[in-house]
């Protein structure tokens, strides 16, 4: 089983690396762009079968590691 977990920064969090991005692209000619926010993605292959628990698990994961839940904010995807 296959666990994502996207992290991104919470509303409100200045983005430098997403200013950056979107200031870029408007160097390029990408004009429609409104705004750009960067996050990352964390792919866990699990051994877990039963998805509610390997859910719960990446919850616990998520909150003690992978995310600084003070700044951020992240979803569970169980495929």
């Amino acid at each position: 089983m296959k666990a994502i977990v996207n992290v991104y920064l919470k509303n409100g969090v200045l983005d430098p690396q997403g200013k950056a991005v979107h200031h870029a692209l408007g160097s390029l000619g990408f004009l429609g762009v409104k705004d750009v926010r960067i996050g990352k993605q964390i792919v866990l292959e699990l051994e877990a079968t039963d998805e509610q628990k390997a859910r719960e698990e990446v919850q616990e994961m998520s909150e003690t590691l992978l995310a600084n839940t003070v700044i951020e904010d992240f979803n569970i995807e169980i495929v």
